[in-house]
């Protein structure tokens, strides 16, 4: 029992390789082995039954040949038959032929002893007319024999005739064509042998010589953190082929179930990321954009021995966390001008403090009223048409950092804007990143650079217009300022206007680029989203129009 179960423990600790090497040769030695045996039995039969074919050929031809008859009618047959039959059996390839009368009385022999003796045999069935066959033991032996008639001219059976081959000559020929079966099962085995170990060396290094039941558990593991995993995860093979995709990279990219062996350049994915995805090489936190969302990804190279095999890619879904750090760079922004306007605002304290002290505080009264009136027509008239705190507050801050970049921003006077309730996020992404965009083209423009911004909510949309008095955008140009990567600095870095395509496209809108037609106007960038439906809003567009 204890050797039963250490035999056990180590086969259960044997490799696969090893496992399918011993498999593969007990099959090659049973298969070998059970060849040889059924290619020795069929031979066996094959040469039986080419004896009695031979022997029956043999003694019909004697017993038909016209010179036994007349031998018959000697006074002694075997004067001239024994000559003639030792000639026949030894041309034949037989052991013997006996040509005997009706009672069984040899008229000839190999052995010519035996002649005048009786024939050991069965005789009835040849007496009755009837060619047969048998396997008998007689004076040579055992052999397997061909009894039949001879007729004379009437038609009577005159005398018997028997051929035959001894059983001990089929053996041998049954011997030798053994050994060269085995021979050839031996060169078989050793090729299958070979073959086998050859498969599962190569088995071997496929598995790392690991154990089913490691393989099982990698397996559980494997799929367990496949599906566990929130990150996307992303296998690609050195051919360009997806050979897997996690449940986290399906949701990221939108990919349809029959996604794996497939071509990444056939995924519908964007241009920068398919082209990472095919590269192959070691990358780190890329920044990519698809349809709806901002992905981080990394890949790594893939080698087994200097070869390469494919990469790992990683994918971090970054969309919240982009959208906040817009939101905060407005934030920082709108601070940043509070902390400017605090400046100003000490600056001109310190210069009404000194006209009281100089004795004027007339002209100190005129200074501050001045300024204070500058600053509230400013928030009055921004918050008056954008009743919209989200919005109302970024172009509040905006207009206080260009003014500091000695940009003017400037709302249009025909703008107008209730509570939209759209995502307040995705307008500060769209809104924000579009007018530093045309910030920085006013700022490369002929001073004093200038941009306007127009918000209107009409007929169920929401529209935003910003111009600016910038250089403007070539026809080939206003294609690609949504791409990632198109910057006004020319660093290839760009993606707040990447970013708002995204954002106007998750609100279900659109957002494009041209040139302006009005005086002094450089790009234009129009953005039109709709606006959801409210409970009780059933008024026309006219009416809207009218209120």
């Amino acid at each position: 029992m204890n050797t039963v179960t250490t035999m056990t423990g180590r086969v259960g600790r044997w490799s696969v390789a090893r496992q399918m090497l011993a498999l593969q040769v007990a099959v090659v030695v049973v298969t070998v082995a059970g060849g040889t045996l059924l290619g020795f039995l069929h031979a066996r039969g094959l040469l039986d039954e080419e004896a009695r074919r031979t022997s029956v050929a043999v003694a019909v031809s004697v017993a038909r040949s016209p010179a036994v008859l007349d031998a018959l009618d000697d006074p002694d047959p075997s004067v001239a038959l024994q000559p003639y039959a030792d000639r026949v059996w030894r041309e034949a390839g037989l052991d013997f032929i006996t040509i005997m009368s009706r009672e069984g009385i040899r008229y000839t022999h190999p052995n010519p002893a035996q002649i005048g003796g009786r024939f050991l045999g069965t005789i009835a069935p040849a007496l009755a007319g009837r060619t047969f066959t048998e396997t008998y033991t007689g004076t040579l032996g055992p052999s397997v024999r061909a009894v039949t008639p001879v007729w004379d001219a009437s038609g009577r059976v005159r005398a018997l005739v028997s051929a035959g081959i001894i059983v001990e000559r089929i053996g041998a020929q049954v011997r030798e064509q053994i050994v060269q079966a085995i021979l050839t099962g031996l060169l078989g085995l050793v090729v299958g042998t070979a073959g086998a170990y050859l498969v599962g060396a190569r088995l071997g290094r496929q598995t790392h010589n690991l154990g089913a039941a490691e393989l099982g558990r990698m397996y559980d593991y494997h799929s367990a953190i496949l599906h566990a995993v929130r990150e996307g995860l992303l296998l690609v093979d050195r051919d360009g082929r997806l050979t897997l995709a996690n449940d986290g990279a399906r949701e990221l990219l939108g990919l349809p179930p029959d996604v794996e062996g497939r071509q990444v350049a056939d995924l519908g994915l964007p241009d920068s990321l398919t082209e990472m995805l095919a590269s192959g090489e070691d990358r780190s936190d890329e920044i990519h954009l698809t349809g709806d969302r901002v992905l981080v990804a990394s890949s790594a190279a893939v080698r087994s021995r200097s070869r390469p095999l494919g990469s790992v890619v990683t994918l971090r879904d970054h969309t919240e966390l982009q959208a906040l750090t817009g939101q905060l760079d407005a934030e920082r922004g709108f601070a940043e001008s509070l902390r400017s306007a605090a400046h100003e605002a000490a600056n001109r304290l310190h210069t009404v403090v000194a006209l009281v002290e100089l004795g004027r505080p007339e002209q100190a009264v005129a200074f501050a009223t001045a300024e204070l009136k500058a600053a509230q027509q400013l928030t009055d008239r921004v918050v008056g048409a954008v009743r919209e705190p989200v919005l109302a507050a970024l172009l509040l801050g905006k207009t206080a950092e260009a003014a500091e970049r000695g940009v003017e921003l400037s709302l249009s006077p025909d703008s107008e804007l209730d509570d939209v309730a759209l995502d307040g996020r995705d307008l500060v992404t769209i809104l924000g990143n579009v007018i530093d965009n045309a910030v920085e083209a006013a700022m490369s423009g002929p001073p004093p650079g200038r941009v306007r911004v127009r918000l209107r909510a009409a007929d169920g949309t929401f529209l935003i217009r910003v111009s600016d008095s910038g250089p403007g955008l070539s026809p080939e140009t206003a294609g690609d300022v949504f791409r990632r990567g198109w910057t006004t600095k020319g660093d290839g870095r760009g993606l707040g206007l990447a970013m708002a395509g995204q954002a106007a496209r998750r609100l279900g809108g659109e957002i494009e680029a041209g040139r302006g037609d009005g005086p002094g106007e450089g790009a234009v960038f129009t953005v039109r989203l709709p606006l959801p439906a409210r409970d009780g809003d059933h008024a026309s567009p006219a009416g809207e129009e009218a209120r």
